[in-house]
C-alpha cells in the first residue's frame, strides 16, 4: 500500500468502502468519473451533474455532497493512473449483484452530455461501462446456503 494511501483517510475509505451503501456510490460516482476524465478534461458541470443525478435520485441520502465531491475528485484523480481498468472493476464489482446497471448507464450518458460535447472518447467510456455491466462476474453470496450448492452427480 503506497503512502499517500496511508497519510489520506479519505482515499482509504473510497478505496474500501466499508457499506454496500458506501460502495453503491462509489459503483455510482466511478461511472460518472470515468466518463468525464475520458477526454482528459473534466469539468466541474460534469461532477455536479454526477451528483445532481445521485441526489435527484435518492441513491446516497446518507452521504453529505462534500463527501460526494471528495469521492468524485478521489476516483477522478486514480483514473488517470495506468490501473484504471483495475480501479473500474474494483469499485464495481462488489455491488454487481445489485440493480444499479440502468442508473450506471444513464447516469454515464448524462454526464457525457452535460458540458454539450459528446467526445468520441466518452462514447467509448460509455461503451465499456456497459459491458461491464454485462460481464462483470458477480459478488458471491455471504452466508447459510451459499455454500456446497454444487449439484450433485
Amino acid at each position: 500500500m503506497s503512502d499517500a494511501k496511508n497519510s489520506n483517510p479519505i482515499a482509504l475509505e473510497i478505496a474500501e468502502p466499508s457499506s454496500l451503501n458506501e460502495q453503491a456510490a462509489a459503483a455510482l460516482i466511478i461511472a460518472g468519473a470515468l466518463v468525464a476524465v475520458a477526454d482528459r478534461r473534466v469539468s466541474p458541470v460534469e461532477r455536479d451533474e454526477v451528483i445532481r443525478f445521485i441526489r435527484d435520485r435518492g441513491l446516497a441520502p446518507h452521504i453529505v455532497d462534500d463527501r460526494l465531491f471528495a469521492m468524485f475528485d478521489e476516483l477522478a484523480e486514480r483514473l488517470e493512473e495506468p490501473d484504471f481498468a483495475n480501479v473500474v472493476i474494483d469499485t464495481l464489482r462488489p455491488v454487481s449483484n445489485m440493480p444499479l446497471s440502468s442508473h450506471l448507464m444513464e447516469l454515464s450518458e448524462r454526464v457525457a452530455a452535460a458540458d454539450e460535447d459528446v467526445h468520441p472518447q466518452e462514447v467509448q467510456a460509455i461503451k465499456l461501462l456497459r459491458l461491464l455491466t454485462l460481464v462483470l462476474p458477480r459478488a458471491k453470496q455471504v452466508g447459510p446456503g451459499a455454500a456446497g450448492t454444487l449439484p450433485k452427480e
